[in-house]
């Protein structure tokens, strides 16, 4: 099967489908990254946050795959920002992953309480792409205003904005901000899993309209979801750690949305986000050192 990529820059292609593994227990990451390298996934997304990075390493040392074949993308947490200390949490990163380049690195929170410390880290990265020892470097969760500032003293235009992106949630505005950039959008919750945890009673998993398209092609709503997000030129990152799930996500290549369907989705946009809200994270509520390989 060939699956469909999208370049962000000239020496890397990513697929439109990654493997996410956030909130996968470091016991269960291995086994779920080696079940997804098996299926076919060949970008695997994790963070310093998670603290699962050293599972990803052994995941695919264990499967065989030539390293060059898979796209490995991680995080720099907010506590780790800074010029020096983003060039020592890549340090930390790859000594737990257990190779020496990460493909796409990125700044996990835009931290406007201090985005003196954001410009710094950015700066690291771009010192980092330079070198060689990452391929892309990017940004995680940047509003349209946040990206503005970045790029007032950025020499390198991010490659991605990794945003929440479900039917839910679409964040239009951040969108078309990547947009005017040449910035990739690159979905987290794809398929609204936030739309669980938040506990109001409302899943796009359920939703009728989804449900409704799911059937009228023979499949699942999260199919459905994904090949949304892939038609609208987005890659997107779904997380499970059930070998079946894990499979139908990536089986969603030999179907497609007609415009009007396309449309009955995003008119579900409900404004109301599923995760919290990045501006709210800060160095004092969330203080927590990420720690030494």
């Amino acid at each position: 099967m060939t699956v469909p990529t999208i370049r962000l820059s000239e020496s890397l292609e990513i697929p439109v489908i990654g493997f996410g593994v956030y909130q996968t227990p470091p016991e269960e990451t291995v086994a779920s990254v080696m079940t997804a390298l098996e299926t076919g996934y060949r970008h695997i997304d994790t963070a310093a946050a998670y603290e699962n990075e050293r599972e990803v390493g052994e995941a695919i040392r264990r499967s065989g795959i030539p390293r060059e074949e898979v796209i490995i993308e991680s995080k720099v947490w907010i506590t780790d920002y800074g010029y020096d200390a983003t060039r020592h949490a890549f340090e930390k990163s790859t000594a737990k992953l257990g190779f020496d380049v990460i493909d796409i690195l990125i700044l996990h929170l835009p931290l406007p309480s201090r985005f003196d410390l954001t410009r710094d880290a950015y700066r690291a990265l771009e010192t980092m792409l330079a070198d060689g020892r990452v391929r892309a470097i990017g940004v995680s969760n940047f509003s349209p205003a946040e990206l503005d500032d970045l790029l007032e003293t950025a020499t390198v235009v991010p490659a991605l904005n990794q945003i929440e992106v479900h039917p839910y949630f679409q964040e239009s505005d951040v969108q078309l901000a990547n947009v005017a950039h040449g910035i990739h959008t690159q979905s987290w919750s794809p398929i609204g899993g936030v739309t669980i945890y938040r506990g109001d009673g409302s899943s796009s998993f359920e939703d009728p309209v989804v449900g409704s398209i799911a059937q009228a092609h023979g499949k699942t709503p999260a199919q459905v979801m994904l090949r949304w997000h892939i038609q609208q030129g987005r890659s997107a990152i779904p997380k499970s750690v059930t070998p079946a799930r894990i499979r139908e996500n990536f089986d969603v290549f030999d179907f497609a949305l007609s415009a009007d369907e396309l449309a009955r989705i995003d008119a579900l946009e409900t404004g109301k986000r599923g995760g919290s809200d990045p501006d709210s994270i800060t160095l004092e509520t969330f203080d927590w050192d990420i720690p030494e390989a």
